[in-house]
């Protein structure tokens, strides 16, 4: 199949990319090549390639940004997929949109996690452009996928774990503060790409939950990435008041991947077994990636 990734430099794009990639013809594009804000560009971009899917990984997803930065927030995460949509429908694509966790207000308690059939309520910006966004595509996409994920980490790009491990090996005696009230599921974006790849030969349509089973906070997360790592760290844990952000950020951001589980076709495990796999396969690069060599 004909794919366009846009968004490709991001850490879940480089991943479609290297994963699709082996059994189909990929296109990667990104700003500037494409401006998903853009209707004309839009047209311009995918008119000419006829793609017979379009992965859509590009997102404004400076959350704290997305506050004062409101106008262009809404550019990219609402306006950007209602042209998608559009294109695709035009094209007869398929488009495959990534969205996330921010659509729901996170009250609910953990260890209950949000089904796709559950009301969202987002409350910050980046929330609410994003479940704009979704509506864009079920409403202008005939054939359409979205998925909600959280959490994301990868080898490429910048990431919370990253953030840990560069503070780490910087000065392992330093206490890092990290929250300890915040619940949920780190997600490979590797394991999402393999979890994309299937959904390619499924007939699934509408919204899908696709993270990690099993949930933590930061802070528990921190610390098992760090071990397994293997090395040397000083952390404390805090409370999301204690750590204030100009955004709102869900307490609860476990998501049940019913429709993929009723579908036997998840490609997710627990989330440890994704980090240990994760560190196995990159321990050295990203030591020396926090190393600044």
């Amino acid at each position: 199949m004909k794919i366009v990734i846009i968004g490709s430099n991001g850490q879940l794009g480089t991943d479609c990319c290297n994963i699709l990639g082996v059994e189909n013809e990929i296109i990667g594009c990104d700003i500037p090549e494409i401006d998903i804000s853009s209707m004309a560009s839009v047209t311009g971009y995918l008119t000419p390639l006829k793609p017979e899917i379009i992965i859509n990984c590009a997102a404004y997803t400076a959350v704290d940004n997305c506050e004062t930065e409101t106008e262009l927030a809404w550019k990219v995460n609402a306006e950007g997929p209602a042209n998608l949509a559009k294109s695709a429908t035009e094209l007869g694509a398929r488009l495959i949109h990534i969205s996330t966790d921010y659509v729901f207000d996170g009250f609910l308690k953990p260890p209950n996690s949000y089904q796709e059939t559950d009301a969202t309520n987002p409350l910050s910006e980046y929330g609410k452009s994003k479940l704009a966004g979704e509506e864009a595509v079920l409403n202008h996409a005939s054939d359409q996928i979205i998925l909600r994920t959280a959490w994301l980490y990868s080898a490429y790009g910048k990431n919370f774990l990253k953030t840990m491990l560069r503070l780490a090996v910087a000065d392992p005696k330093r206490e890092m503060k990290v929250v300890n009230d915040q619940h949920g599921s780190l997600t490979w974006s590797y394991t999402l790409a393999r979890q994309i790849q299937k959904l390619l030969k499924a007939d699934i349509q509408g919204v899908v939950h696709t993270t990690s089973e099993g949930h933590s906070t930061w802070y528990e997360a921190a610390r098992y990435f760090l071990d397994t790592m293997g090395v040397e760290y000083a952390m404390l844990p805090c409370t999301t008041a204690e750590y204030p952000t100009p955004a709102h950020r869900p307490a609860n951001s476990i998501l049940e991947n019913t429709v993929l589980n009723d579908a036997g076709i998840s490609a997710f495990t627990d989330w440890k077994e994704d980090i240990d796999a994760f560190v196995e396969k990159y321990r050295e690069k990203l030591l020396a990636e926090a190393k600044g060599e």
